[in-house]
């Protein structure tokens, strides 16, 4: 069992919060069924959770509806409290190295201020 989280910035922002708000019910529905999945199963398929090779720790939640891919960014703050910094629809094969670093800095920035 895993508790997940949604990351905050220092001014209060909640960037995963505003990228669910934005998508229309049916995307934001499945989106919601996978992060269920995260909290409640053990052991996710890589088809719905997968580390980013050569990230720092930074993993993604992967949701297909149709032919719209979508992300959700992530990292584990212990061993079972997961962060979710924020999403995207996919739009190219390739996951954008910008997004990661984007991630990445979430999670500098929350390690920081929780120390």
């Amino acid at each position: 069992m895993r508790e997940v989280e949604f990351y905050k910035t220092a001014d209060g922002r909640c960037p995963v919060r505003e990228f669910l708000d934005s998508l229309p019910g049916k995307e934001a529905q499945k989106i919601v069924w996978v992060l269920k999945l995260l909290e409640e199963l053990e052991v996710l398929p890589a088809s719905y959770f997968k580390k980013l090779h050569g990230s720092e720790e930074i993993w993604e939640c992967r949701i297909q509806l149709g032919s719209a891919a979508y992300r959700i960014f992530c990292f584990f703050a212990g061993k079972s409290v997961v962060i979710l910094t924020h999403g995207m629809r996919k739009k190219v094969q390739k996951t954008p190295r910008r997004e990661i670093e984007r991630a990445e800095e979430y999670r500098r920035d929350h390690m920081r201020r929780k120390s």
